[in-house]
């Protein structure tokens, strides 16, 4: 059941993700650009322990749209922009989806 669901969500963006959609991770100092959501993802978490100001946050683009940031004056990262969380999860499935088929491959 979680299967047909996950690859309904699979399907219905595919052609989302089969464009050659561009990730920037920006913080001060490093600037970063990836094909993947996932691994802007993990570059903007890892650049999580060296934002010790309260000046300095980090910063995902998706294009020139801003979709995530984290600074020290919030507890958790932010996902900035209405539906933002749900299609970037959608997008998250998705990558998961395509990378164990590559890997079955």
């Amino acid at each position: 059941m979680i299967s047909l669901r996950l690859q309904k969500v699979y399907d219905s963006d595919r052609a989302i993700y089969s464009k050659k959609l561009m990730f920037r991770v920006a913080t001060r100092g490093f600037s970063q650009e990836f094909e993947r959501w996932t691994d802007a993802l993990e570059a903007g978490k890892a650049l999580i322990p060296q934002c010790k100001s309260l000046l300095q946050d980090i910063r995902i683009f998706d294009g020139d749209q801003l979709v995530w940031v984290y600074s020290r004056s919030h507890t958790f990262p932010q996902f900035v922009g209405a539906g933002n969380y749900n299609r970037l999860a959608r997008m998250f499935i998705a990558e998961a989806i395509a990378e164990q088929e590559a890997s079955e491959d």
